[in-house]
């Protein structure tokens, strides 16, 4: 099994520390999510495991050996850091091929990988006529090209239009079903959750997390259960008594004031006939489906709609880097004047 290991790693450019010894292991079968805010340090770090560029301690090993010990280091690790660096007169094709040469691969690889990333039509156009889209197929393409074990991708989705965006998501799963090493960095918090099963956050050079993608949104996002019935009033106090407080969805259409005691009718309950079938939607914090099900129906209650308001990995990623980030544009609030 290979994996890559970072251990004590630190990287100083000056006075200025960009890596602060930082250790964390990325295992093979599963694609590692590789998040932080701009100047984290996760640009540094791939350049450290990559062997283009010294730590000042720690080590960085791929499968237990520095990338600069590996023989024809392509059949060991494929990586994209940058999609403009093929040289921009060389053809797709001719870029692969001297890369092939140079690491002993057979010339019938290429063709492969060039199909793989959609590419054959414009093998034989000079890379400078590429789009970035393009580039980043060409990219991915080059890193595949050994078939190794461990694969490094820098913002892989960057410029792919939404046919390419789908299949470098299906890539990289594939690629961690074979049992392969992934990790993958990236800004998309969207597409990040709809491919990594683990993730590695970095904020100013130190570890932040390092856990299972699942864990790591449910351990930061309050769980919620959104709850629409015809007896807003019921509904509140039934949860009332049981600890739980119920708030109107402000994010639901029509229907009143939010959380306001609007449209009495039907005896002085909130929402009788004035609610129509449609009834009000109401969101019940720190609380699980399976719970508030229980309660309302052993309350009788009408229920139009039970579900879980999932927390996003957005949510759990700003609520824990929100005083990491380097550069953060300020909230607006007010005009400022002149």
């Amino acid at each position: 099994m290979t994996s890559i290991d970072v251990q004590e790693l630190t990287k100083e450019y000056g006075t200025t520390r960009a890596l602060d010894r930082l250790t964390f292991r990325v295992e093979p079968g599963r694609v590692t999510g590789f998040l932080g805010p701009n100047g984290a340090g996760k640009s540094t770090t791939m350049r450290l495991v990559l062997g283009l560029d010294r730590p000042t301690s720690g080590t960085a090993t791929v499968g237990g050996h520095p990338y600069a010990a590996l023989e024809e280091p392509l059949r060991h690790v494929g990586a994209l850091l940058d999609a403009q660096a093929a040289h921009g007169s060389r053809t797709g094709r001719d870029h692969l091929r001297v890369l092939a040469a140079s690491n002993r691969l057979p010339a019938t690889r290429v063709d492969e990988v060039l199909a793989e990333a959609g590419l054959t039509s414009v093998a034989r156009r000079r890379v400078r006529t590429y789009s970035l889209g393009m580039r980043q197929r060409l990219g991915v393409a080059a890193a595949l090209l050994g078939d190794p074990p461990v694969v490094l991708l820098d913002e892989p989705s960057n410029g792919l239009d939404p046919e390419g965006i789908i299949w470098i998501r299906q890539l990289l799963r594939r690629l961690a079903r074979e049992g392969r090493t992934v990790l993958v960095s990236s800004h998309l918090m969207h597409e990040t959750a709809s491919f990594a099963d683990h993730l590695v956050v970095l904020g100013r050079g130190r570890l932040l997390a390092d856990m299972a993608m699942r864990d790591f949104v449910q351990a930061r996002v309050d769980p919620r259960v959104r709850v629409r019935t015809t007896d807003g009033a019921a509904l509140r106090d039934l949860l009332a008594r049981h600890g739980y407080e119920a708030v109107r969805d402000e994010g639901e259409s029509g229907g009143g004031r939010g959380g306001g005691r609007e449209g009495r009718s039907g005896g002085g309950r909130e929402g009788g006939s004035g609610e129509g079938g449609e009834g009000q939607r109401w969101i019940v914090h720190h609380a699980r489906v399976d719970d508030i099900g229980r309660l309302v129906s052993g309350a009788g209650l009408p229920l139009l709609e039970l579900a879980p308001e999932e927390g996003t990995l957005e949510q759990a990623y700003l609520d824990l880097t929100a005083t990491e980030a380097e550069f953060a544009a300020r909230t607006p609030t007010q005009p400022q004047e002149a």
